[in-house]
């Protein structure tokens, strides 16, 4: 056994990317970065085998506009990952780079495990053991309008004599389905031959309120027409209990997890089978079951229980090594595929209403937070006495809706109270955190008459806590509801204004 190459990144374009370091005093020999044009493949690594790949490292500019890059870079879910073993024109592993480790949704997550680790949320960095005889090839594919930038990365392997000829090779695979087909267990793998499950990470966009995880992991080996492995729900599955909140361990962990029960809500999970691989002799079909809670007006009997099959937006990398010829895997769909859809029918942006006309005492200014796209509204109230927002917002035709806001909260904010054309939404607000924080506020699902509305926010004092009565907003958001909330038309005659509800 030999030690192989350790590739460095290569020079960013003024040098032969297969150049060794100049290792001199000119600044060139910094150069070590590159720019990927859209639409453009950057090999990270061609080499000889045979050999097994010990660690990829990658790290690049993040999405948000900088002086680096003014007019932002690519995301990680719009860069393809590729990887190719001994010559084979189909891919052994296909995934957008963000969720191969494990950082769904284009977001940024920190993940501490064995086989990933994304320290700080932008060092990404894979442990899995990628055995070839011929060749490897590894390539990511930019597939958005943006550039991909300060590209750096180290690809560690070790040449080998040979390879036993049992040796399995290792395979990823990214899936999708906006939104989960009716009837139907979603599919994260099936495929025919001899190896081993080392891994699962799930993306749910949530599309109803109330929680989505009931659903069971089930797994069919070697033929089964009834899975062996029947599991329990599916945050017992990602080895935690009661639902799911942010984490990450060695095994099994949640990077990223924004609010509980909530049209819109975004999970995202992995669960390495390091200690603990499924084996399968002929084959595997992995599935999840996509039940849980529904909302009355969701439901045929208008009833809210544990048991629905729900219909959200479900994403999913597979993981796993197998001997000879896989099954062919579907081919990833593009990044404009893979982004999600929008839900939203309205959306009123507070930026646009900041004159005094909108407001009580104090001023509206605009600023730039790092979560927003654009700027957010501050609302600078220096008392709660005479303190008031209103955001006005336009609805065109009838159909069931969530009516929502967009939010931030910080160490200076203040309490609120909600009202749509008068009518009183809910309870007070609370604005304050102890860290300046993004949430999303859900006030009412109701079907508005076409017309002209008011969100009034009328400030009521303030957590004690807190240092003062300002408020943020970045929006007001219609949010739409699944069609079987139109189809069933419960709440339809309803009269919001007697009777505002909220569904959780």
């Amino acid at each position: 056994m030999r030690q192989g190459e350790v590739r460095r990144g290569g020079a960013e374009r003024k040098l032969d990317p297969r150049a060794e370091p100049k290792g001199d005093r000119e600044e060139a020999s910094n150069w070590d970065n590159f720019r990927v044009p859209p639409g453009e493949t950057h090999v990270l690594l061609d080499a000889q085998g045979p050999g097994v790949i010990t660690h990829l490292w990658l790290t690049f500019l993040g999405p948000e506009p900088q002086e680096w890059a003014p007019q932002g870079s690519a995301n990680h879910q719009e860069m393809l990952l590729r990887m190719f073993w001994d010559g084979r024109a189909e891919p052994a592993v296909e995934a957008p780079v963000g969720d191969f480790f494990a950082n769904c949704f284009g977001r940024r997550s920190e993940v501490v495990s064995l086989p990933v680790v994304v320290e700080d949320a932008d060092s990404y960095n894979c442990f899995w053991r990628m055995p070839f005889r011929q060749s490897a090839r590894i390539e990511i594919e930019n597939q958005s309008d943006k550039p991909i930038g300060l590209l750096y990365y180290n690809v560690d392997w070790i040449k080998k004599d040979h390879l036993p000829e049992d040796t399995p090779y290792f395979y990823a695979r990214y899936r999708q389905e906006y939104p989960v087909r009716p009837g139907e267990d979603y599919v994260v793998l099936e495929t025919r031959g001899k190896g081993h499950y080392v891994g699962t990470v799930l993306a749910v966009r949530t599309r109803s309120p109330a929680w989505f995880g009931e659903g069971d992991e089930k797994i069919y080996l070697d033929g089964e027409t009834r899975p062996s492995i029947w599991g329990t729900g599916t945050e017992d599955y990602f080895l935690s209990a009661w639902g799911l909140k942010t984490t990450s361990t060695p095994y099994f962990g949640v990077p990223y997890f924004d609010q509980w029960g909530i049209v819109g809500g975004h999970t995202s999970a992995y669960r390495w089978h390091v200690a603990d691989p499924i084996v399968f002799n002929s084959g595997i079909r992995f599935t999840f079951e996509h039940w849980g809670w529904i909302s009355p007006d969701e439901n045929p009997e208008r009833r809210s229980t544990s048991w629905n099959e729900r219909e959200d937006d479900y994403a999913s990398v597979a993981f796993w090594y197998q001997t000879g010829e896989p099954t062919p895997q579907p081919r990833v769909p593009h990044a404009r595929e893979r982004r999600l859809p929008s839900l939203e029918r309205v959306i009123a942006y507070a930026r646009d209403f900041t004159a005094a006309t909108y407001h009580g005492v104090g001023t509206v200014v605009t600023q730039q937070l790092g979560f927003y796209p654009g700027p957010q509204a501050l609302y600078r109230a220096p008392r709660a006495e005479g303190a008031w927002w209103e955001i006005p917002f336009t609805v065109a035709r009838r159909e069931p809706l969530r009516l929502l806001v967009n939010a931030t909260k910080s160490y200076d904010f203040g309490k609120y109270q909600a009202s749509l054309n008068g009518v009183k939404l809910g309870g007070e607000i609370d604005f304050y955190h102890p860290k300046v924080a993004n949430e999303e506020v859900h006030l009412l699902d109701f079907w508005p008459e076409p017309g002209e509305y008011r969100l009034r926010f009328e400030c009521v004092g303030r957590n004690p806590a807190s240092a003062g009565h300002f408020a943020g907003l970045e929006s007001v958001r219609l949010r739409e509801r699944r069609p079987r909330v139109l189809e069933l038309g419960h709440d339809k005659d309803k009269d919001w204004r007697k009777e505002p509800t909220l569904y959780r």
